[in-house]
C-alpha cells in the first residue's frame, strides 16, 4: 500500500487527506496510527548518515507527521509545529528585526496585541493596529518601513473580516510579507494561500487539535526561502511542538471536517436566537446577513465558523450574570473544543490589552464571546436563554 503521505495525497479531498496525510510512516509494525517517539535522541549508522532525524528539538517522526499532515490542508509548502500558538507567532516576527514595521489589526487576539505592543515594541519593532476591515486603513498606514502586514480574519472578538485577497494585492504592490492567523476558520473552511497569503499561523491548541487537551501552534510556509527560514527559527529558538502533544492535535486533525460542520451548525442556531432576543443588543456573527461583512464572508470563506460575540444590554454586571449562570457553557478562555465556552473578553482574553486600545477596538463590558461546541443546538440555546432570564 502506497503512503497516503506521498504526492497523490493532494488530489485526495480535504476530509480525507485529515485523516490520511503524513500518518503512514510505521513500517516495522503497519500501525494505523501514528506512533509516539519520545526519543530525545536518534542514533546514526555512521558519520554522515541517520534516518532524518538526530535531535528532537530540530525534528522528530511524530511532530514530521503533523506538520506534513497540516502543509496537506493547508496547501502550503512546508509546516513546522510550535510548542504554543503563541511560540508560532513569535517565529514569525523573528523573520523581521528591529526598525521593522507591521500592520495589524486593532482589534485582534489579546496575546498577540500583548507581544507585539509589549514586547517587541521595546525591542525596536514597529507596530500599527488598525481597523483593517477598510482596506483603505491598511493602505494609509503603509510607510518606508513597513514590511509585513499581520492578517486575523475574522478578528478576535468582534469578527470584523479583512478582505484577505484585497490586502494581499495592496501588499504585493509594495513588497511585502503577508501572514494570516487562520485559528477561527482552519483550512477546511478558509484557504488563505489560496488568495495569495505568504505565511499561515495557527494556534493547534484550537480547532486543530478541537479537544481541549492540548497546547501547540504551526508556521506554514507557501515558498521555500520562507520554509527554510522557519525551519531554522524553530530549530534554533527550541520553539518545537513535542512528541506527545504533536500525536494529540494529529489525532483531532481527524475529525476536523465533521467538527467544524457540526461547530458552524450550532452558531449559526444560537446567532439567530440571540438576534431575536430583547436583552441583546447586538450579535458579532459574519453568518448573519446583518453583518456588514456577509457577503465578503460567502465570498472568501467556506462557512461561518463557530465564534460569535455578542453585546448585552445593561451593565458590567449583567455581563457577568449571564457567563456565570450558564451551564453547558463553561466560563473559561480559549476556544474551538467540542465543548461551549463563554467568556468575557474585557475581561479574560484581552484584558492585556490598555483599556483606551480595547474600546478603540470596540470591546466594551458588555461585550461576551462564545466558542460554540458540537452539542445539540437545542440544548445550547436552552442554556443560553435560562442564564439571559435568570
Amino acid at each position: 500500500m502506497a503512503a497516503a503521505s506521498d504526492s497523490n495525497s493532494d488530489a485526495m479531498k480535504f476530509e480525507t487527506r485529515s485523516v490520511h496525510a503524513g500518518v503512514d510512516i510505521d513500517t516495522t509494525f503497519n500501525s494505523c496510527t501514528t506512533p509516539i517517539y519520545p526519543a530525545s535522541t536518534f542514533y546514526w549508522e555512521d558519520l554522515e548518515t541517520n534516518k532524518g532525524f538526530d535531535y528532537t528539538r530540530s525534528g522528530n517522526p511524530t511532530r514530521r507527521a503533523l506538520e506534513d499532515n497540516i502543509a496537506s490542508l493547508e496547501g502550503g509548502l512546508s509546516c513546522r509545529a510550535t510548542s504554543t500558538g503563541m511560540s508560532a507567532v513569535l517565529t514569525v516576527l523573528h523573520l523581521f528585526q528591529p526598525g521593522d514595521h507591521i500592520i495589524t489589526g486593532h482589534d485582534i487576539y489579546g496575546g498577540t496585541y500583548r507581544l507585539f505592543a509589549e514586547i517587541f515594541t521595546k525591542m525596536g519593532y514597529q507596530f500599527s493596529f488598525v481597523d483593517m476591515s477598510d482596506t483603505a486603513n491598511v493602505q494609509a498606514a503603509i510607510t518606508e518601513a513597513t514590511k509585513a502586514i499581520w492578517i486575523e480574519t475574522p478578528s478576535n472578538p468582534l469578527m470584523r473580516l479583512v478582505d484577505i485577497a484585497a490586502v494581499v494585492e495592496i501588499a504585493k504592490a509594495k513588497g511585502l510579507t503577508t501572514i494570516a492567523d487562520n485559528t477561527f476558520l482552519t483550512p477546511y473552511l478558509q484557504r488563505p494561500f489560496e488568495m495569495g497569503v505568504d505565511l499561515v499561523v495557527h494556534s493547534t491548541t484550537k480547532y486543530l487539535n478541537g479537544h481541549s487537551d492540548v497546547v501547540g501552534g504551526c508556521v506554514v510556509s507557501k515558498s521555500e526561502e520562507h520554509a527554510e527560514q522557519v525551519d531554522f527559527l524553530v530549530n534554533s529558538l527550541g520553539l518545537g511542538n513535542s512528541p506527545f502533544d504533536a500525536w494529540l492535535v494529529l489525532r483531532g486533525l481527524k475529525t476536523l471536517g465533521p467538527r467544524m460542520e457540526a461547530h458552524q451548525k450550532g452558531a449559526m442556531a444560537v446567532a439567530k436566537f440571540l438576534e431575536s432576543h430583547p436583552q441583546v443588543d447586538r450579535v458579532y456573527f459574519p453568518g448573519l446577513e446583518s453583518h456588514p461583512q456577509h457577503e465578503l464572508a460567502k465570498t472568501q470563506q467556506k462557512g461561518f465558523g463557530a465564534m460569535l460575540s455578542f453585546e448585552l444590554k445593561g451593565d458590567k454586571t449583567d455581563t457577568e450574570r449571564v457567563c456565570t449562570k450558564t451551564r453547558l457553557f463553561l466560563l473559561a478562555e480559549s476556544l474551538g473544543g467540542v465543548q461551549s465556552l463563554i467568556c468575557s473578553p474585557d475581561c479574560m482574553t484581552h484584558l492585556s490589552m490598555e483599556p483606551e486600545a480595547r474600546r478603540k477596538a470596540g470591546i466594551t463590558t458588555q461585550t461576551i464571546r462564545l466558542s460554540v461546541g458540537i452539542e445539540h443546538p437545542d440544548d445550547l440555546i436552552a442554556d443560553l436563554k435560562q442564564a439571559l432570564e435568570s
